[in-house]
């Protein structure tokens, strides 16, 4: 009598474990367990669910009934990406250099620009080809063409490439820099790290004055928070009607290469006056006043008895240059020395051209950058301690000269 509980206990585990290892697995009560339970709470509008079932059971999966539609801002985002995305070309630069034992090294570097017209003339930063002995263009379709340097401007930072028997090219619309604002939505659309086609998005952040990669005054520069990364450089910037406002050149990066939400462009103004140079004489023609200068501080004024502590003393002006033709003068007579330069007194002091201040070398620079070889400026100046304006028309720098010395010349 004792056998008989033990056995039903037995029995008992034996049909438990049957049930769960035969019977579960196919799923067998599945109905009845969606009968048994509580009905599904209602689904959102526009959406519906739908039954998943495998060896896992049986998973209900909301689903919406169509694709959603864009908003306003992402319909704006696309627009642009689509117009401007075809002008956009990645740029594959090959330069040579020699290891220890004068065997050759190519070196390649990546960037980005876009296509002017349908000629195939492309515009790109300067930095981007450098010293390249062999550029090679990748369009959006990606086709690749090799690509001739037409001309560069390195003051600038800009380069203007042609590629051939590319068909139907489809240029890049320029809009206009001069009236920028700060807070305008932005795009930069480039190939940063080698992903072709990628664009961002920002604000304008600033227009501010900054050095370029040569060092060189960049007027107007446009700072942005897109996000700008190595490969970007020398892609278009564009306005929410994907328009080029800018030439993307470098970031503000302190030390990290990558994005820091600090980019800047060359305004597509200055890339306008450079590719007409180019057009028109198959060069850049930089103005010039024709003389060598001295920055002016302080202690130098003091030292020479000038009527301001500020802008810049003309120490020598070019016999049948732009300033000689003005009438304007260089120093006559020796001041002293500034390291291993001597110091000639009895120039002009320009303190201002066109009514903008000029305090320094950088400033002068800077008033040159915005004008071009043939334009007539007014310059104000000290002569002694008499307060003058006198007209000038600007030469072309670079054009055969006579050399004016060690001082900075302009």
């Amino acid at each position: 009598m004792k056998l008989r509980p033990v056995l039903l206990v037995v029995l008992i585990l034996s049909a438990f474990y049957y049930v769960t290892t035969h019977v579960g697995s196919t799923n067998a009560f599945t109905p009845w367990l969606h009968r048994a339970a509580p009905p599904a709470a209602a689904t959102a509008s526009g959406a519906s669910t739908a039954a998943v079932k495998g060896p896992m059971g049986s998973f209900e999966l909301t689903e919406a009934d169509a694709a959603p539609a864009y908003d306003t801002e992402e319909q704006q985002n696309i627009a642009v990406y689509k117009k401007a995305l075809p002008s956009v070309v990645n740029i594959l630069s090959t330069a040579v250099s020699f290891d220890f034992f004068y065997g050759p090294v190519p070196q390649q570097g990546q960037g980005s620009g876009f296509i002017l017209d349908k000629q195939g003339h492309i515009l790109t930063n300067n930095h981007v080809i450098d010293n390249a002995q062999k550029v090679e263009v990748t369009l959006s379709d990606k086709h690749k063409y090799k690509a001739t340097v037409v001309g560069v401007d390195k003051a600038h930072d800009l380069a203007l490439l042609q590629i051939n028997n590319a068909p139907d090219l489809q240029p890049a619309t320029l809009a206009e820099s001069a009236n920028l604002t700060v807070g305008q939505r932005v795009y930069a659309i480039g190939n940063p790290f080698g992903l072709s086609g990628t664009m961002t998005r920002g604000i304008i952040s600033a227009i501010r004055s900054i050095r370029g990669p040569g060092n060189s005054p960049i007027e107007d520069a446009i700072q942005t928070d897109a996000a700008v990364n190595p490969g970007n450089s020398g892609g278009p910037l564009l306005n929410s009607r994907g328009e080029v406002i800018g030439v993307t050149t470098l970031i503000a990066n302190n030390g990290a290469d990558q994005s820091s939400g600090i980019g800047f462009a060359i305004p597509v103004n200055t890339a306008k006056a450079v590719i007409a140079d180019f057009a028109k004489y198959g060069r850049i023609r930089r103005p010039s006043l024709d003389i060598s200068t001295l920055a002016i501080a302080p202690d130098i004024a003091e030292q020479i008895g000038l009527p301001a502590d500020y802008g810049v003393l003309i120490q020598r002006v070019l016999p049948g240059g732009a300033a000689d033709k003005a009438g304007l003068r260089g120093g006559s007579q020796r001041a002293g020395y500034l390291g291993n330069m001597a110091v000639m007194s009895g120039g002009d002091l320009i303190i201002a051209m066109d009514g903008q201040e000029i305090a320094n070398t950088q400033d002068l620079a800077a008033a040159m950058n915005s004008h071009k070889a043939d334009d007539e400026v007014t310059l104000t100046i000290f002569r002694g301690r008499r307060k003058m304006e006198v007209k000038v028309k600007l030469s072309d720098a670079t054009s055969e000269k006579a050399p004016l010395g060690q001082q900075a010349n302009s």
